[in-house]
C-alpha cells in the first residue's frame, strides 16, 4: 500500500481566509474500492501507467462495451464521459482506442472512437463491409416487398449485397431458381443454400472472408443456423417455426460481431417481418433500383420517374422482360408510399 502526502489550498469561508490542509491517498484504496469488473468511467488524459490499444466493439448491452483487442482478448468497457458531450454514441464494429484498468479482470475505458467508413441505423452497427441478407424459400415464404425495402437501404448506404436463399430442399429447383434469377437480373450475387445441410455455405463462407457482414433477415429464415455452421466460438440460439404463423420465433435480440476466422465478422442482428423505407424523395428512389440505369438514357424526358411518362426507356424494357416484373411492380408501390409520405410532410 503507498501512502501519498499531498498539500492543497482551500479557502475557508468562516476564517475568510486560504488555508493549506494535507490530504494522504492511499492508492490500493482507491483500486480496491472499485465495483469487481466493472472499469469506472473516467474523462481526460488517459493514465500513464494503463495499457494502450486499439480494438473493435464486438458487443454492446447495458452500458457496456465488448471490444476484442489487439491482443485477441476482449474487455468489458465502459466509454469515457467525453462521448456523452460530444453526442458520440459508439457502435458495434466501431474500431476504437482502449485503456486497460485491470488486465487480469479485463476491464478497460474505451477513450477514443476512430473514424467511421460507414453506419448504419437498423441495425445499428459501423464499419460494415457488406451486408448478407437471408431469406427462407419455404416457413416462412420469402415476401419480395421486404427484401427489397433492405436492398434500397443497402443501396442508399452504398453498402454491396450478398442474397443467400435458404431452405432450398424444401422446395422444387425451379421454384429456388426463379428468385435467383429475378435478382441476378439486377446485378446482385445469388446463392441457394440449406444451412442445416451444410449444403452451399462453403461457397458463402469464401464470400465472407477479411470482411465485416451485417447478417439480415426475417425469423426463420435460419440466420442462427447459418451462423452456428460458419464458427465455434458462439452458438446460437434456434428458434422454432410456429405451426400456425409460420414464422420463426425471434431469437437475436442485439446486434453483435462474432469472429469466424482472421479479420472476419459476422454481424447477427435482431429478425425481422417488416422494414420501413429510409426517409428520401420519391424521385431519388430510381436510384437505388440498380437494373433501372442501363435504359434510363432511353427515356424521352429527363427526370423521368418511370410511372405515368411515355416513352419510357426504363417501361420498355419491362415490357420486353429485361426488367423483372416483381422488382418494377414492388418500385410503384415504394414510389406511390413515398409521395404521400411527401404530401403529409409539406
Amino acid at each position: 500500500m503507498v501512502r501519498v502526502h499531498r498539500d492543497i489550498n482551500r479557502y475557508d469561508r468562516r476564517k475568510n481566509q486560504t488555508v493549506k490542509i494535507m490530504i494522504h491517498v492511499h492508492r490500493d484504496m482507491r483500486s480496491t474500492n472499485r465495483r469487481r469488473g466493472a472499469a469506472p468511467e473516467m474523462s481526460g488524459a488517459a493514465h500513464p501507467d494503463h495499457q494502450q490499444m486499439k480494438g473493435k466493439i464486438i458487443r454492446g448491452i447495458a452500458g457496456f462495451y465488448y471490444v476484442l483487442a489487439e491482443d485477441a482478448r476482449v474487455y468489458e468497457c465502459k466509454a469515457k464521459g467525453i462521448f456523452r458531450k460530444d453526442r458520440q454514441k459508439p457502435l458495434v464494429g466501431d474500431e476504437v482506442c482502449l485503456e486497460v484498468i485491470d488486465a487480469a479482470e479485463q476491464t478497460a475505458n474505451v477513450t477514443r472512437l476512430l473514424p467511421r467508413k460507414n453506419e448504419l441505423i437498423r441495425p445499428a452497427v459501423a464499419n460494415v463491409d457488406q451486408a448478407m441478407v437471408l431469406f427462407a424459400l419455404k416457413d416462412p415464404d420469402p415476401e419480395s416487398a421486404i427484401l427489397d425495402r433492405f436492398l434500397v437501404m443497402m443501396e442508399k448506404a452504398g453498402i454491396p449485397v450478398l442474397i443467400c436463399f435458404n431452405k432450398k430442399d424444401l422446395v422444387d429447383s425451379e421454384a429456388a431458381v426463379r428468385w435467383k434469377e429475378i435478382y441476378e437480373a439486377c446485378g446482385y450475387e445469388v446463392h441457394l443454400l440449406s444451412a442445416d445441410r451444410e449444403d452451399g455455405t462453403e461457397a458463402v463462407r469464401q464470400k465472407l472472408k477479411g470482411k465485416t457482414t451485417v447478417v439480415a433477415g426475417p425469423s426463420g429464415s435460419g440466420k442462427s443456423t447459418l451462423t452456428n455452421g460458419m464458427q465455434s466460438i458462439v452458438r446460437m440460439e434456434t428458434g422454432e417455426i410456429s405451426r400456425k404463423l409460420k414464422r420463426g420465433k425471434n431469437t437475436t435480440r442485439h446486434a453483435e460481431l462474432i469472429p469466424i476466422g482472421t479479420d472476419t465478422f459476422f454481424c447477427d442482428t435482431p429478425g425481422f417481418t417488416s422494414l420501413d423505407l429510409p426517409e428520401m424523395e420519391a424521385s431519388e428512389l430510381q436510384q437505388y433500383f440498380p437494373e433501372f440505369a442501363p435504359y434510363e438514357p432511353s427515356c424521352r424526358f429527363t427526370g423521368c420517374a418511370h410511372i405515368h411518362e411515355p416513352d419510357c426507356g426504363v417501361k420498355a424494357a419491362l415490357e420486353e422482360g429485361k426488367i423483372p416484373k416483381e422488382r418494377y411492380d414492388n418500385y410503384c408501390r415504394f414510389y406511390a408510399a413515398l409521395k404521400e409520405q411527401e404530401k403529409r410532410r409539406y
